[in-house]
């Protein structure tokens, strides 16, 4: 029994810590899948935290920090946008532009308006996204097996990581079941088939980032006012790079993403749980082995996988149209 429990609560913490993966992950998938190359998923995840962290610490308010956040990562998705679709700039330069500028600039902003060292201050329990207590969760809570994984594994998670779960069959669903999703997932294969059909590419391609820089405001918002109490240098830690792999590895589908983005979490959970344990015949894993970890399956699967999965075919490739 104390065998399972263990387990729960590692999945539990696998939910947690895979909620800004998914978000992300969702991010690059949409706008890859309109043929943005989005690696500045990194950027606009530390942007969005920021932002929220920030707003949050003003207003006292979770709500107007997120917003904060979400419109900040849609400032810098269509930044991107304009680089990649209006002027065909290089869109991996891009990308690694937003990541280079924000990672300095937010920690600057930060000691500028709260003289903190590069962050923000601690946020009340009234500027977070608290846990959600779902309905009949401690009645149940003693119930052997049931019990445990309604109330520990469902219950108990922030708005945005129950809204990260309802937005990946939204997602799926606008994909594969909508003309919009048709046209996303064609303008990503072939935009001159799209655009001789008498649709707009660059609209499209617009909107795509759009929805990708809202899905990366949620994901920075959740680290800082749902995950975390306020912002930190580098807090997203290399999320944006782990969600981009996700999205590879899960072939730019909704539903193999997510199961790489829980694969990452599990991870994640599972070096933090492994700090200072002792192994038979091994003895106490040392930290720094631990948390490299997640990086270390990151760049097994990037070299055993990518090779043999197809992108988009016009993904990265500038559209000129032909006059």
């Amino acid at each position: 029994m104390e065998f399972f429990t263990d387990m729960i609560l590692l999945m539990d913490s696998t939910l947690r810590t895979a909620t800004p993966l998914v978000l992300a992950a969702l991010a690059g998938l949409v706008a890859e899948r309109s043929g943005i190359v989005d690696i500045g998923l990194e950027g606009k995840m530390l942007a969005a935290a920021f932002a929220a962290a920030a707003a949050a610490a003003v207003t006292g308010s979770p709500w107007m920090g997120m917003l904060a956040g979400v419109g900040a990562s849609v400032f810098l998705a269509l930044l991107h946008g304009w680089v990649s679709i209006a002027q065909r700039g290089n869109q991996i330069v891009s990308g690694m532009a937003i990541n280079i500028a924000v990672a300095g600039l937010a920690p600057t902003l930060a000691n500028f308006w709260f003289q903190k060292g590069g962050q923000t201050p601690l946020l009340g329990d009234e500027a977070r996204f608290s846990t959600i207590t779902l309905p009949f969760a401690d009645a149940l809570a003693d119930v052997p097996v049931i019990g445990a994984l309604y109330s520990e594994l469902i219950s108990g998670h922030n708005l945005i990581t129950y809204l990260a779960a309802a937005l990946i069959p939204l997602v799926a669903w606008m994909l594969y079941k909508t003309r919009f999703g048709l046209r996303l997932r064609a303008v990503g294969e072939n935009p001159e088939a799209v655009d001789t059909a008498g649709i707009s590419v660059t609209l499209l391609r617009y909107q795509a980032m759009v929805i990708a820089g809202v899905l990366c405001g949620l994901s920075g918002s959740v680290l800082s006012t749902g995950l975390g109490g306020g912002f930190i240098r580098d807090m997203s830690a290399g999320k944006g790079y782990l969600a981009l792999a996700a999205m590879i590895f899960g072939r730019w589908k909704p539903v193999p993403t997510l199961l790489a983005c829980l694969l990452f979490g599990f991870v994640d959970a599972l070096q933090g749980r492994l700090q200072g344990v002792a192994l038979p015949l091994i003895g106490e894993i040392p930290v720094q082995f631990t948390m490299m970890l997640p990086y270390v399956l990151t760049v097994v699967i990037l070299a055993g996988f990518a090779g043999r999965m197809d992108a988009p075919k016009a993904s990265g490739t500038p559209y000129e149209k032909d006059h």
